[in-house]
């Protein structure tokens, strides 16, 4: 048996939950440098991670935390970006969702990868305990 564990993942389901959400960077949301802050990046990261698990699970969520927050380039002011959310693994109670975000030059096709990060989401019960993604 893999030490791995089982992945409960449902490919229709994951493909009806991506998320997608795009958002132009204006001076408000940048920091002295004139690029996206990053603590606004992660705000913005983890809402995309909580509708994209509430739409696979159609349960209460919440994130219990997130891998490695990999800022591979900067967001100026004046881009727009793509923040996509995908389910990538279900387990029990948890599943991963992948959060990329792109970075778009508002009056080119220049596009890249700008972010990327694994938020971890657990369905709850009304009693904020963890439940079954999958009855």
């Amino acid at each position: 048996m893999s030490t791995e564990a089982k992945n409960n993942l449902d490919p229709k389901r994951a493909e009806k939950a991506k998320t997608i959400i795009v958002k132009a960077i204006f001076p408000g949301s940048t920091n002295h440098y004139q690029t996206l802050f990053g603590g606004t990046a992660l705000q913005w990261m983890d809402e995309v991670a909580f509708i994209t698990a509430t739409r696979y699970s159609r349960k209460k969520m919440v994130t219990i935390s997130s891998d490695k927050i990999d800022f591979k380039n900067p967001i100026p002011s004046g881009s727009i970006v793509e923040l996509v959310g995908t389910v990538t693994h279900v387990g029990g109670s948890s599943m991963i969702v992948d959060v990329d975000v792109y970075r778009e030059e508002m009056y080119s096709e220049e596009r890249e990868l700008a972010i990327h990060s694994k938020f971890t989401m657990v369905a709850i019960n009304e009693n904020r305990k963890p439940i079954k993604i999958h009855d």
